[in-house]
């Protein structure tokens, strides 16, 4: 922390992110001890308004966390899953695969389809009726550490700081909150996350993280295209057979649709754009007719965590603990997370109870390390943890293919044939200079099934304010022309789905091309949806995402 003399205050623990693990922990945490103080910090404006998921729930950590909660009448879980469909498709047609091939896993009957956000906002209200203090608004800037060189607490970024640095005259320092222990739920790729890892070494003898970016729309569409409980499942066109991605189509309650479509960030050619590829996607013959005279409402992006049991960091260091997103327990082929952020921020409560109860603070909570691969968590992620490795290694037939396969053996006998693969190279360093590949010509929206950025972005209700200090900092500007310009054709301008970044002439025009000289780069940093894409994608690690002014960013309404 800077010489900046901070307000300060003291709680038994705290924990970053109003997500369904953060949540989750809270709540339990005071289950199982009411009298210890806990408080969440949430960046978003408000609880849910930085939430984007899916989201077909499975209902598991829900059930355990709060028994009978069926049994009332205003919970977020209205539209159970009525029909489980998988397609593949191609340029013109689409086959459906038998559900009868697919691994019991990968049933959906029982799961239900929500807004998480809105499941995250219900959450909300039980963890405050417990007790626990939710602040809102509050970004997360720092870790503070004790002279043991333990965490033991955090203090959020000051407001009113100027674009040059200096004190506005709106300046109010952040404050600092101080715990016995500290859980981590920022979701993925969260700032503080990435400083514990780098500084306990905690990915030491684990696989590279690997990631998606998920981009979804919510519709409202006509009576007649409505069929509540439908979950669809597609992979193919418009990707070729090479780039591991897939899409969805869940009907909710109240005529509305969630669209969305995933690219694994792992993809080779830098000229492809994940945003348009998504809005090809819509215009296939077996989705278009869907969204016929329907109306797009929402529009949202982030990263996914797609390493699995191979990329989970260690989840303990000395003052608090990963959970949820920030530790990676995405289940890749359900498209699934939510149910394990919600089982580690109980398990991570119930150890930090118990810690706390034999007099501990800010150590290493080692049995919560111990415990996860053994619970529900890793048994869920050890089944599906070849299916990754082998679509990206042989494609989407063969890989989607032998990933079925390998479900199969490890949910009949335990076993793979496999045995545990490995992901290779992190996505970073994925990327083929653009001169390998042949640049791809998207067709223009048309502004009624499909969107450009900026009129997506509007959608997200995203706004940051001007001229605070630009929050997408950029370590080597030469490096970003003489590498992401220069040799990859400048891919920020394409995996961006919020038009943030740009690289321009002297004249202001468009200059991605790699022949073009005297270009800058533009960060239009008050489009940004939080989706920290460019931190994981940007071929030297030459990006860093950091929290802007805490309420800043997109306000998903039912995402």
């Amino acid at each position: 922390m800077s010489e900046i003399e901070r307000e300060s205050m003291e709680f038994d623990v705290v924990i970053v992110g109003a997500g369904p693990a953060g949540l989750a922990a809270a709540i339990r945490l005071k289950q199982v001890s009411p009298e210890l103080s806990v408080v969440v910090l949430e960046k978003g404006a408000e609880v849910g308004a930085h939430i984007l998921s899916g989201a077909v729930v499975d209902p598991i950590g829900i059930d355990r966390l709060l028994p009978g909660w069926r049994e009332e009448a205003d919970h977020p879980f209205k539209t159970p899953v009525a029909d489980d469909r998988f397609l593949l498709l191609t340029a013109a047609s689409s086959l459906r695969l038998p559900n009868f091939l697919m691994p019991p896993l990968m049933n959906n009957h029982g799961n239900y389809v929500v807004s998480l956000g809105n499941v995250c906002r219900w959450l909300a209200g039980k963890a405050e009726a417990l007790g626990v203090e939710i602040y809102p608004g509050f970004a997360a800037a720092g870790l503070l550490y004790n002279d043991a060189g333990a965490v033991n607490g955090v203090y959020t970024g000051d407001m009113g700081v100027e674009r040059d640095g200096s004190h506005g005259p709106a300046y109010a320092p952040g404050m600092a909150l101080m715990g016995k222990y500290v859980l981590i739920g920022e979701g993925v790729r969260g700032s503080l996350a990435k400083q514990l890892i780098a500084k306990y070494n905690l990915a030491n003898g684990r696989e590279p993280g690997k990631y998606g970016i998920g981009l979804k729309e919510l519709w409202q569409v006509k009576p007649e295209n409505h069929k509540p409980g439908l979950v669809q499942h597609s992979f193919g066109w418009p990707l070729d057979m090479k780039t591991g991605g897939g899409s969805f189509l869940y009907h909710l309650e109240d005529n509305q649709v969630a669209v969305g479509f995933v690219l694994h960030l792992n993809y080779k050619n830098p000229w492809i754009s994940p945003f348009e590829e998504f809005q090809r996607f819509k215009t296939h013959p077996a989705i278009r007719g869907t969204f016929e005279g329907a109306k797009r409402i929402s529009y949202g992006a982030r990263a996914i965590t797609e390493g699995g049991w191979q990329s989970v960091p260690k989840l303990a260091f000395p003052g608090g603990a990963l959970i949820g997103c920030s530790a990676g327990f995405v289940n890749v082929p359900r498209i699934k997370g939510s149910h394990n952020a919600v089982l580690s921020g109980m398990m991570a409560a119930e150890h930090v109870a118990r810690s706390i109860g034999e007099g501990r603070a800010n150590d290493e909570l080692a049995a919560y390390e111990a415990a996860w691969r053994d619970s529900d968590i890793g048994r869920d992620l050890k089944k599906v943890r070849n299916v990754k490795p082998l679509w990206s290694r042989f494609g989407t037939i063969v890989g989607i293919g032998l990933g079925g396969f390998d479900m199969w053996m490890n949910t009949l006998f335990g076993w793979s044939p496999f045995g545990t693969m490995k992901h290779g190279k992190a996505d970073y360093a994925s990327l083929d200079p653009a001169s390998q590949h042949e640049k791809i010509v998207y067709p223009r929206a048309d502004g009624v099934l499909t969107f450009d950025r900026l009129s997506s972005v509007f959608l997200s209700n995203t706004n940051h304010e001007e001229n605070q200090p630009i929050h997408l900092q950029v370590k080597d500007m030469a490096l970003q022309q003489r590498s992401e310009h220069d040799v990859f054709a400048g891919p920020s301008t394409r995996y961006c789905p919020a038009a943030v970044y740009e690289w321009v002439d002297e004249d202001g025009n468009s200059a991605a091309d790699p022949s073009a000289k005297d270009v800058r780069f533009v960060i239009n940093a008050q489009n940004c949806v939080h989706c920290k894409t460019c931190d994981i994608k940007d071929p030297n690690q030459n990006i860093n995402w950091v929290p802007p002014q805490g309420g800043e960013g997109p306000v998903y309404p039912n995402m």
